[in-house]
């Protein structure tokens, strides 16, 4: 599953299920990418808590508040949840999420 950035995800949080659907997949163990504002349905699956969580900066408080560990970094890796700040850090966050679908299909 992929999460996109920009303001997706500020309104595909509030869709019918889709939260849910994103925790399903989370609990499941497979991979899992957020880039940029994939934080803020990540916040709302309720997936965050005690996880390590890269996001657009601005949403750093959203993500402590949802019990997670905001981390400034191009790409940071808890588990399945692979997370990046925004579009310039595809490259790295990308190659990790190829890795984790390998090695967990």
């Amino acid at each position: 599953l992929v999460i996109p950035g920009g303001r997706a995800p500020e309104y595909i949080r509030n869709a019918p299920g889709v939260a849910d659907w994103v925790k399903a997949f989370i609990e499941s163990g497979r991979p899992v990418a957020g880039t940029c504002h994939a934080g803020l349905l990540l916040a709302k699956a309720g997936v965050l808590s005690g996880r390590k969580c890269a996001a657009y900066p601005e949403l750093a408080c959203d993500i402590e508040t949802a019990g997670g560990t905001f981390i400034d970094e191009a790409v940071v890796i808890d588990e399945n949840l692979i997370t990046a700040r925004a579009w310039p850090d595809n490259p790295q966050w990308m190659r990790e999420f190829i890795q984790a679908v390998h090695h967990n299909g």
